[in-house]
């Protein structure tokens, strides 16, 4: 016969299991919003696997992006604010080549954040989403600096998790109270490595010191108004909701960049965007015979979402075909056209391709690219070298990564001519080194416990099991960048160590004084006795 006490032990530790296990399907069957406001497809490349694997764990889903969906997938709900492909009808990849100041391209940045911004606030579904009494439980925001649309986190009550394609950056730093030092962290849009000489460390501070004031004098004002504009009813500012992420989802991996600091709540997952799991799938049959043909092996060549080969200017593609067409290989190119006037034979364009695919594939010996994060974390994937073109934003420094590591080199898509990329080419293709530098990038890829993705979604239930998980957040975040830095603490002891000089110096003035007036009455005293003498 039990005891009353053995009765009511039993009584508590089944209450427990069962709060626990409600605890685990409340986490189970969450309700999330992701938010992508960017054009670019890439970004959200980036994050589609690991969002529908969330939605296949039984969490319900929405997603907002620039794309729309044509797709009906269980728990996954796509709401697309298309209308800023309207808007960004003038820009052109073209337009990129022309050279501005810092400045200039930081407020010509911010008017296109702001742009992006209003586009998602102001889309009618997105505006019906916020008008019901719909609640998320979790907000998952592309962080970059569209700091208003933060506040979706308060609008629906939900903690937030930030994620970054291209890694972080001195915003993100800042966002979860992050230390990066400046003298081998380089600037996300310079070409610098962490490898940095005296000159290079200068530029860096100096282009910090500049992004960090337009920040606080252009950037967030313009900010700050898109938020009261949108949030009237806010119960916190915005600087309260920049300062609510629980996690950042990082698009980086130290084997693919370099080791840095980072805080416990700050997870890499590079390679997110990869399916590590699924074999490799069978090249289309007109592509696979292309590419299996070509007794000289076979480059694939793409400029990735953003920029688009059919708009470069008629120069640079014509500079591009005498280049191709001169090689013994084959050529993939991604070409957004149905035509391409005096494409070369030995070159094969096409809308789309199976990128990851095509690069798997043995006979592919390199891949021309723009510098992407993603597809540079491809051709570390699979093993092969690059050639990099890049336009803007992080691409100069991912191909710099790719020279230093060996297993690339880098080409001036404007400034380049035939005779300059075909020698690039043939250093590539002809000397061993590139490829055996990238076999041994993949290598040390790989080696991981867990995929990307895996981590990604363990650390996003996580912060739902732990309700933001506040005992991860840094107590950096309380203090301002005078505290943060030590700039007071340093300043009082500078302080003190001048002060204690001065009046070291005003003493030795006085004994020096004192001794010299000894020194000089004694003088006089021995004179006058000469003289009485």
């Amino acid at each position: 016969m039990r005891t009353p006490c053995c009765l009511l032990a039993l009584g508590l530790g089944l209450f427990l299991l069962l709060s626990v296990g409600a605890a685990d399907e409340r986490v189970q069957s969450s309700k999330i919003l992701a938010v992508f406001p960017f054009t670019g497809r890439s970004q959200y490349i980036f994050a589609e696997q690991y969002l529908k694997e969330l939605a296949r764990r039984g969490h319900n889903v929405t997603v907002i992006n620039t794309f729309g969906s044509d797709k009906n997938e269980p728990n996954f709900r796509v709401i697309g604010a298309t209308k800023i492909h309207e808007l960004m009808a003038a820009f052109a990849a073209a337009g990129f080549s022309q050279p501005a100041g810092q400045w200039k391209m930081l407020s010509m940045t911010t008017e296109f954040l702001n742009m992006l911004t209003a586009n998602v606030l102001e889309d009618a579904a997105v505006k019906a989403l916020l008008e019901s009494r719909e609640t998320f439980d979790l907000l998952i925001m592309e962080t970059v600096q569209n700091e208003a649309l933060f506040g979706l986190g308060q609008h629906f009550g939900a903690l937030t998790i930030g994620i970054s394609s291209y890694g972080t950056d001195r915003h993100i730093d800042e966002l979860m109270g992050n230390i990066s030092p400046l003298s081998y962290n380089p600037m996300l849009l310079s070409s610098r490595t962490e490898q940095m000489s005296y000159e290079e460390r200068l530029w860096n501070v100096w282009e910090a010191a500049v992004v960090w004031l337009h920040k606080r004098l252009v950037h967030l004002p313009t900010q700050r108004q898109l938020y009261g504009k949108y949030f009237p009813q806010a119960q916190q500012s915005l600087e309260q909701v920049m300062d609510s992420f629980s996690l950042m989802l990082l698009g980086q991996h130290f084997s693919l960049s370099y080791p840095r600091p980072y805080l416990p709540n700050m997870i890499e997952v590079g390679g997110l965007h990869l399916e590590q799991q699924r074999t490799v799938q069978p090249l289309p049959a007109d592509i696979a015979e292309f590419v299996e043909q070509s007794p000289h092996g076979v480059i694939y060549f793409s400029m990735g979402s953003n920029i688009k080969s059919a708009d470069l200017p008629p120069s640079t593609r014509k500079v591009l075909m005498e280049t191709l067409g001169a090689l013994p290989q084959r050529v993939l190119w991604k070409f957004e056209a149905d035509q391409l006037e005096d494409k070369p034979e030995n070159v094969f364009i096409s809308k789309w391709f199976p990128q990851p695919d095509i690069l798997a594939h043995p006979n592919v010996k390199l891949f021309i690219t723009h510098g992407g994060l993603l597809s540079t974390i491809e051709s570390i994937f699979f093993g092969k070298p690059v050639l990099g073109l890049p336009v803007f934003y992080d691409q100069h420094l991912n191909v710099q990564r790719a020279k230093q590591a060996g297993y690339g080199l880098a080409a001036n898509l404007w400034g380049s001519n035939s005779t300059e990329l075909q020698s690039l080419i043939h250093e590539l293709l002809d000397n061993p080194s590139y490829a055996e530098a990238a076999q041994i990038k993949s290598k040390l890829y790989r080696d991981q416990k867990e995929t990307a993705l895996e981590r990604a979604v363990w650390w996003t239930e996580y912060v739902l099991r732990h309700e933001g998980a506040a005992h991860l957040r840094c107590a950096s975040r309380q203090l301002n960048f005078v505290q943060l830095h030590g700039l007071d603490t340093w300043g009082v002891l500078g302080a003190v160590a001048v002060l204690s000089l001065l009046v070291i110096l005003f003493v030795l003035k006085l004994l020096i004084e004192a001794l010299c007036y000894v020194i000089s009455k004694r003088r006089r005293g021995t004179e006058n006795k000469l003289k009485e003498q």
